[in-house]
């Protein structure tokens, strides 16, 4: 069942189309995925379900309501941390964890999310004080205090050392089991193929593809790469002939195959009828990257970028 229902969604900026006729249905308890080049629309759409922007055609529904006239109802439902955002320069931790829990029925313990995220020392230091990464863990600890129906996490990782991000991600599937439906917008694919169930890539305002990450791979035109030593010479015009191979190279004694699934098991068995031994073999597979890359032409970022 959806919780989160989009139809024909357009915004625009003056002459700049940020969001062009967008459809998308999330459904109740799943991790949804958004990925994109800059400037795609990820963050508008993610304004537009949050009640902060009102649609320039189409629609918005969550949980059955209008996000931006029924603000007051969706609110209790609802948590963000969105990318840039701020809170009151002298408040310190412990104080927005009380003011934020206060919004809510039944919220989280705001100190023990302060010592899941590492905030524990800062309790009592003002938020203009916080280093980058200390104001994003305390932005996340904010969206997921009330125990929310649904979580909108605008690019969540950002300025998160390793750890800090792993840390991070156990709370939000922690959020996932406990029935909470999460969308969110990263450019780490780690990230992605990590939490989500499913990936809506965002191009142009459009979304172009959408599937669970391991649908997303295997629609990725980046073939698998297999390269080995023979323990003797191998005609290589007999690899062409082989199923699913598309390319073959040598590099002095290494042999360098590309094609699908289907090609590393052929090429093995035909090594294999003409006694041919493989060394060194490398076999490498089409990740989450390449399909990204190869449906966006966006690079990708990995935590050494």
């Amino acid at each position: 069942m959806s919780i989160i229902q989009i139809r024909g969604l357009r915004m625009t900026y003056g002459t700049k189309v940020a969001v062009d006729g967008l459809d998308l249905d999330v459904a109740e308890g799943e991790i949804l995925g958004i990925l994109g080049p800059n400037g795609a629309g990820k963050t508008t759409t993610v304004e537009c379900i949050a009640g902060l922007r009102r649609p320039g055609e189409g629609s918005v529904q969550v949980a059955s309501l209008d996000p931006y006239v029924d603000r007051t109802a969706i609110t209790p439902l609802m948590g963000v941390q969105l990318q840039q955002a701020g809170l009151q320069a002298k408040l310190t931790v412990r104080e927005a964890l009380e003011l934020y829990a206060s919004f809510y029925d039944h919220p989280r313990d705001g100190l023990e999310l302060a010592e899941r995220l590492g905030l524990s020392e800062s309790i009592d230091v003002r938020y203009a004080k916080l280093s980058g990464g200390q104001q994003q863990r305390l932005a996340i600890a904010l969206a997921l205090i009330g125990r929310p129906r649904i979580a909108l996490l605008d690019e969540l990782s950002t300025g998160l050392d390793p750890r800090s991000r792993r840390d991070v991600w156990g709370l939000v599937e922690e959020a996932r089991e406990g029935g909470a439906t999460v969308i969110l917008v990263t450019h780490l694919m780690e990230e992605a193929h990590r939490l989500c169930d499913r990936l809506a890539l965002i191009d142009h305002g459009r979304i172009t593809a959408i599937d669970s990450p391991e649908g997303l791979v295997a629609r990725s035109a980046a073939p698998t790469i297999m390269a080995f030593t023979p323990s003797q010479p191998v005609d290589t015009g007999a690899l062409w002939d082989l199923t699913g191979v598309t390319d073959v190279r040598q590099h002095g004694e290494r042999i360098e195959l590309a094609g699908d699934d289907d090609s590393v098991t052929a090429a093995l068995g035909w090594l294999a009828r003409h006694d041919v031994r493989v060394g060194r073999l490398r076999v490498t597979e089409s990740t989450l990257d390449d399909a990204y890359l190869d449906l966006t032409g966006d690079p990708v970022l990995t935590e050494e970028n």
